[in-house]
């Protein structure tokens, strides 16, 4: 929930993968960044089974970003 926590309150903006680790696990996150790929793909999972699908869009090179439509919602 703290992955969309934070993709919630940047909504529209896009979050690099390290800026999204620190903002949604901490600075204390030891795990590499490759590691948040999983919890995204868990995340996605989780929201086309309420029928939100592509909301969370992988922006390559660069990190994550969250429809802005989601988050108005």
């Amino acid at each position: 929930f703290d992955l969309l926590h934070a993709l919630m309150e940047e909504a529209g903006f896009v979050l690099t993968r390290q800026g999204l680790i620190q903002k949604a696990l901490g600075n204390d996150f030891s795990g590499a960044e490759r590691t948040l790929d999983s919890h995204m793909r868990n995340l996605r999972r989780k929201l086309e089974s309420t029928g939100l699908k592509d909301t969370i869009k992988t922006i390559y090179g660069v990190g994550y970003k969250l429809d802005k439509g989601i988050a108005d919602a």
